[in-house]
């Protein structure tokens, strides 16, 4: 099927429209110039008549005052004052021409059979010369009745040339109507085009095309800044997406020639050789590793197509923090960073899920402690307007301006150097804006990195010692604060 353009479709409503109403206004004009035209001289002739009836009506004798006035007539040149005998003929005529026996006066026979005894004609001369004829019907016995008849050639010229006028003004608005709507269809049409043909180079992958923005701040100019802002993003993704694949290309590929380098190991020295143990440990650690992995690309997965479930009751989110900084004492010790949990002395329960809470808190700690070689991890927790609190900072490299609005992006990374997949971040933000809570970053070059975590509490003031406190009394405190790794 054949595609119309705007254009097209701008001339076929509005364009026609425009023609067919100024065509009706020039029709419509011309015959109200002719009704009001013929009206002021069917008026003027019947007055003209009436004049004249008026001074035969006070004559005794008809004959000679209708002579008189015939041939006394002063409106001559004008018009013509004729005398019609009882049988219908033309008699006496101001200009002395009697037209022709067989000539026609439609205006006689109706002024005879009309009651007002006064009729009006409009017709034409056998030279096509159109005019006009007022018959009044008189009492005599010789003549019959008076005619005065003129000709509208002066009075049809007249309406033609108005209705010239207003039909070459009626073109000239059409014209500027039509110059108006194209040069506004092509200020349309030409970015909308432009838009398409970059929309088709982006679709061919070309994420280079950038559409020029127009002059005018309205709704084409914010497209095109929109589709520009669109096209960034999709070239920012595609470097994502590229870097994401070559990134968990990487981090799958190390853990798998580790485990496999080490199974090949085991199976070649047994059980007894002392690589054994060592091997082991390596297979498992890395196993661990990539069973992470795969967990938070089917987060993500699941995240992205609106399956993320959660799982929600009333939970302490304290526990599971506290949990997880337990989780990463020993592997923040082996990396030589010092893993700082100060123990709040509240307790505050949240509608959710402690599964995913934990997760995030996980998370988060991961990152801190993965980018603070050498360095301190801070954990808080503190209670504020109903809302409970926790921040994760470290003192490791930071990440600069330019990268902190997109470190919660899917597949960014800051830091390429430094392994994981860049998509845990955005899983956890998910999962706390799914909590009705939020996730903020702060962050300094050189200076370290703050996270924190803010979740509204469902349940606050309660005891500042829960339960599963008792179960991590192995864990060694000093008034009120933990320490791990000092």
């Amino acid at each position: 099927m054949a595609r119309k353009s705007i254009a097209t479709r701008w001339f076929i409503n509005s364009f026609s429209v425009v023609a067919v109403f100024l065509l009706i206004v020039n029709v419509s004009v011309y015959f109200a110039l002719r009704s009001y035209y013929y009206g002021a001289v069917r008026q003027y002739l019947g007055t003209q008549a009436n004049i004249v009836y008026g001074i035969l009506s006070y004559m005794d004798d008809y004959e000679p005052a209708i002579r008189r006035s015939i041939e006394e007539f002063d409106r001559k040149h004008h018009m013509e004052l004729m005398a019609i005998t009882a049988n219908g003929r033309i008699d006496l005529t101001s200009s002395g021409f009697s037209p022709e026996e067989d000539h026609e006066m439609p205006d006689y026979e109706k002024a005879r059979l009309s009651e007002g005894r006064v009729a009006d004609y409009v017709g034409f001369l056998p030279n096509s010369q159109r005019y006009m004829a007022v018959t009044v019907m008189l009492s005599g016995e010789v003549y019959d009745a008076i005619r005065v008849v003129t000709s509208l050639d002066r009075i049809d010229m007249q309406i033609y040339t108005i209705t010239l006028i207003v039909a070459v003004l009626s073109a000239a608005v059409m014209l500027f109507v039509l110059f108006l709507g194209m040069y506004f269809i092509r200020s349309i049409v030409s970015p909308l085009r432009r838009v398409g043909d970059s929309a088709k180079r982006l679709a061919a992958g070309d994420f280079s095309d950038r559409v020029i923005l127009t002059k005018n701040d309205d709704e084409i100019g914010e497209l095109c800044r929109i589709f520009n802002s669109m096209a960034d993003d999709l070239k920012n993704s595609e470097k994502i997406k590229n870097d994401f694949i070559s990134s968990v290309s990487h981090e799958l590929r190390t853990p798998l020639t580790a485990i496999r380098g080490w199974s090949e190991t085991v199976l070649e020295t047994g059980k007894d050789d002392e690589n054994f143990e060592k091997g082991m440990k390596v297979i498992t650690s890395e196993t661990t590793r990539l069973s992470d992995m795969v967990e938070d690309l089917l987060d993500f997965s699941k995240m992205q197509s609106g399956r993320l479930k959660l799982q929600k009751s009333n939970m302490n989110p304290l526990d599971e923090l506290a949990d997880a900084v337990s989780v990463y004492a020993e592997k923040a010790k082996k990396e030589q960073v010092e893993l700082i949990y100060t123990e709040p002395d509240f307790t505050a329960f949240i509608h959710g899920d402690k599964n995913r809470i934990r997760q995030v808190f996980i998370n988060i700690i991961d990152n801190a402690v993965k980018y603070s070689s050498k360095g301190k991890v801070i954990v808080r927790a503190e209670l504020a307007e109903e809302r409970v609190i926790i921040s994760v900072r470290d003192n490791g490299c930071g990440i600069s301006a330019k990268d902190l609005p997109k470190v919660k992006a899917r597949f960014f990374k800051a830091n390429k150097v430094v392994r994981g997949s860049g998509i845990g971040l955005a899983v956890a933000d998910e999962i706390i804006m799914m909590h009705e809570g939020t996730l903020a970053i702060e962050s300094e070059p050189g200076k370290g990195t703050t996270v924190k975590i803010t979740l509204p509490v469902s349940h606050p003031g309660l005891p500042s010692r829960s339960l599963r406190q008792s179960e991590r009394s192995s864990l060694p405190y000093e008034e009120g604060n933990r320490r791990i790794n000092e």
